[in-house]
This record gives structure tokens, C-alpha cells and sequence, in this order.
């Protein structure tokens, strides 16, 4: 039997122990001191406990508002899994797959304890929602037991702002240090059957709100398919390549280009569409994280496209000293890049 006496509302300081007793049935109360997703399906809800100290001390420390976007706020979220490369079954699964599970996805965040040496409490911030179009980028950081590894940050979405508790205090947390992380391209992970596909691109994006128009949704797979194959392209070639996770000093979050060419030290920044804006965001992007990459005085920076841009596009990349490589219908034209004059 569960109970519907706790009610929840933003702001609400309670106990995981209670929320089980209260929503969720014994599978919940058993799951109440463990993991951050707690499934409570007798009440058709899904508990996701944030707590960034204990985060860090997993290894990554991501979870939190960040600037959102020109449709609504965004929490980041990491899924479930302290050790190891995390993957998208089992709670991480269930998070993704919410909506299809019809369960309501409900946000807690770590707020001290109860007295010194009990339970945490833990602080409601609202209903939320996984983003349909970008439901989760990869990050990269190192277990307790020191091993690289992949992390899944969840992108949740208020359903209602008026009836969210944010607060400027659980934003991301800024960077201590700036750091440039070399991380491994891995291979995705193939879709479990019988489950709504949500996968994105290996990349962050900040193009992705709820009711993003059908459109947008393309160019940001096609972002995804044109890295995809063009990592296929270099395979072939020869080429070894990975990608970096920049962090600054001061600031929130990641920076995380889309390709790095080992072989030819060149960074490659990838766009959906070939128009003067994607082109012009695509220069800046490189110009920031070039500053970055070590040696990169003798980094080239490359931009990847789905088809030729006009004649005054490809002056303006040339201008900024930027190579163009961009997709035909069969192989890459710019590709090899010319080998660099010597200085």
C-alpha cells in the first residue's frame, strides 16, 4: 500500500526513507539508501536524488542547473554506476526511458541532515522531464579506483517553472582548475530491444528544448551521422582519433570539441548545416579550444560540413586560416588536409 499524505511540493524537505514509505511500495523502500534513481512504480514515479558532494567523491561532479537555453531551464544530472564506463540499461535505462514507462519524474537535491550522523534530507525541486531531442551527453572523469570512464549527464527539464524550486546555490559548480582531458572515442552503444531510441551525438549541444521543431531535431542528427561517418572515413584512412574534455578555471561545465585527428593533430568542429551562421559559430568554437590543446601552436583546426558552402564562405575560412573539409556523395573533399609549409 503507499500513501499520497506527503505531499509534494517545491521546497519540501524530507527523507528518502520517508518518500519510500509514503510512494513507493518495497521495491522503493529497499532501493531508499541506495542508488539516486529510485523507481517507485506503485505510485507511477521515478525519485532521482541529486547530491554533488557524494558525486565527487564517485569521481564526477556535473549535476546541477545550468544556463539552459531560450525555452527553459536545464539540470544536469549523472546517471547511476561509480565505477566503470556507466551505461543506458537498467536505472539509467529507466531515467531515459521514463515517459515510456509512464512513470513522473521527481527531482531531490541533498540538503544536509537530519542531525549529526542521520539521514540526509533531501529537498524537492519539482516535476522534471528527460529532453526529447538531447536526453544525455557523455562526459569523462576518473573513478574512486583512478580509471578513466565514461559518465552519462542527464538533461532534465522543468515541466512547469512556476512550480520548480531553483536555486542559484545548486547551479554547476565551477571549476577549481583548468584541465584538458584526452578521452577515447568509444563506440556506442547498441539500442536495447524493444526501447524508444534516444540517443544523440557523443557532443553537447546547446540547441535542445522541449517543443523544438521538427527541423531542428534533423540538423541535430545529422550533426551526429556527419561525425559519425566522417570517424569512418578516417578509420579507413588510417588515422587514429579521440576527442578532448576541456574544463576552465571559474566556470561551469565542459567544453567538448567534436573530433580530434591524432594523426594529423587537427581539431575538427562539425555543423548540420551548411549556412554563413553554423560556419561563423564553428570558428569560434575552434578559436576557444584551440587555446586549450597542448601544442597548439601547431594545431590545425578544421571545419566539417554536410555539403560545399559558397565561394565567400570558404574566403572567410580561409582568411581565419581555418582548413574546410566537407561531405560528397561519396568521401570527404579537403581530405587529406595539405601538409602544413614548414616554418
Amino acid at each position: 500500500m503507499t500513501s499520497d499524505d506527503l505531499e509534494l511540493k517545491p521546497g519540501l524537505v524530507t527523507t528518502r526513507a520517508a518518500l519510500a514509505v509514503a510512494f513507493g511500495g518495497p521495491e522503493a523502500q529497499e532501493r531508499a539508501s541506495q542508488s539516486g534513481i529510485v523507481p517507485a512504480r506503485a505510485s507511477k514515479k521515478l525519485f532521482v536524488f541529486s547530491d554533488p558532494k557524494k558525486s565527487k567523491e564517485h569521481g564526477y561532479n556535473f549535476d546541477g542547473w545550468t544556463e539552459g537555453d531560450n525555452q527553459s531551464a536545464v539540470f544536469d544530472y549523472t546517471g547511476t554506476g561509480p565505477t566503470g564506463h556507466q551505461v543506458l540499461t537498467g536505472l539509467n535505462g529507466t531515467l531515459l526511458n521514463h515517459e515510456a514507462q509512464k512513470l513522473d519524474l521527481h527531482l531531490f537535491i541533498s540538503d544536509g541532515h537530519v542531525k549529526p550522523g542521520g539521514a540526509k534530507r533531501q529537498r524537492y525541486v519539482g516535476k522534471m522531464t528527460v529532453d526529447t531531442t538531447v536526453p544525455y551527453t557523455e562526459r569523462w572523469d576518473y573513478d574512486t579506483a583512478g580509471t578513466l570512464r565514461r559518465v552519462y549527464v542527464f538533461r532534465l527539464r522543468p515541466v512547469d517553472i512556476e512550480q520548480t524550486d531553483v536555486r542559484q546555490s545548486d547551479a554547476v559548480q565551477v571549476a577549481k582548475k583548468s584541465d584538458v582531458l584526452p578521452v577515447p572515442k568509444m563506440a556506442k552503444e547498441p539500442a536495447k530491444p524493444g526501447a524508444k531510441s534516444k540517443k544523440t551525438e557523443q557532443h553537447s549541444t546547446g540547441r535542445t528544448t522541449a517543443n523544438i521543431t521538427g527541423g531542428e531535431r534533423t540538423v541535430i542528427r545529422r550533426e551526429g551521422q556527419l561525425v559519425t561517418a566522417f570517424e569512418e572515413h578516417l578509420e579507413q584512412a588510417g588515422h587514429a582519433f579521440s576527442s578532448f574534455q576541456i574544463t576552465v578555471e571559474g566556470e561551469p561545465g565542459t567544453l567538448t570539441p567534436d573530433l580530434y585527428d591524432e594523426t594529423d593533430h587537427t581539431l575538427y568542429e562539425a555543423k548540420g548545416l551548411t549556412t554563413r551562421n553554423n560556419v561563423r559559430m564553428a570558428i569560434g568554437q575552434l578559436l576557444d579550444y584551440r587555446r586549450h590543446i597542448e601544442k597548439h601552436e601547431t594545431l590545425r583546426v578544421a571545419v566539417l560540413l554536410p555539403s560545399e558552402p559558397t565561394p565567400d564562405v570558404k574566403t572567410l575560412l580561409d582568411t581565419a586560416g581555418i582548413a574546410l573539409v566537407y561531405q560528397m556523395g561519396v568521401g570527404f573533399s579537403g581530405f587529406p588536409l595539405p601538409t602544413p609549409h614548414p616554418l
